[in-house]
């Protein structure tokens, strides 16, 4: 009998708009439809957690977020249900280990035709799981301040605004303790 399991970390999400996203680890093959996805945003929804604040996504930034290592780093991709390569994107999530902590730094990206549709809860949720799976004690990552959205949908998940030190100005760093309790 055929088994019909996905590979880790694979999973099929239907938005509401009855669109099927397969959410999946990012191959490298995927470099190419990241750079086309970096042309449909536009300056607001572009961040320093992917391409240093750039709008578009160089070739080299792309092939290196395209290849993380999958010792301390997770990037899922909501893609078409189509191979890599060929699948437009449209949504990255990565949490990444800070060298020598016990936390994951994570950011979220979604094209604006999927935002507020669910997505980016479940990609944040995958966040939370591999870092609860690595037995980290914190993941956060800084949002802009007029992204609204995303600062309710962190507070809903038990993120909570943090005022650190060397948050750059027009950003809320969002917090969330793994504390297994």
């Amino acid at each position: 009998m055929p088994r019909n399991r996905l590979p880790p970390w694979h999973e099929e999400f239907v938005l509401p708009n009855r669109r099927a996203i397969l959410i999946r680890p990012i191959r490298p093959e995927d470099a190419a439809p990241l750079q086309g996805m970096f042309g449909m945003l536009g300056p607001a929804e572009i961040r320093g957690g992917f391409s240093g604040g750039q709008e578009i996504l160089e070739d080299a930034t792309a092939a290196q977020l395209a290849r993380p290592d999958p010792k301390t780093e997770l990037v899922l991709v909501g893609a078409e249900p189509l191979p890599p390569g060929e699948a437009m994107i449209a949504g990255l999530a990565r949490a990444r280990i800070v060298p020598g902590t016990r936390q994951a730094e994570y950011a979220i990206l979604l094209g604006n035709y999927v935002a507020g549709l669910g997505l980016g809860r479940h990609l944040m949720q995958k966040l939370v799981k591999w870092s609860r799976g690595r037995y980290l004690d914190r993941l956060y990552g800084d949002t802009p301040d007029s992204n609204a959205p995303m600062l309710e949908l962190a507070a809903s998940m038990g993120f909570r605004p943090s005022l650190e030190a060397g948050v750059p100005p027009g950003l809320t760093r969002l917090v969330l303790d793994l504390d297994r309790a």
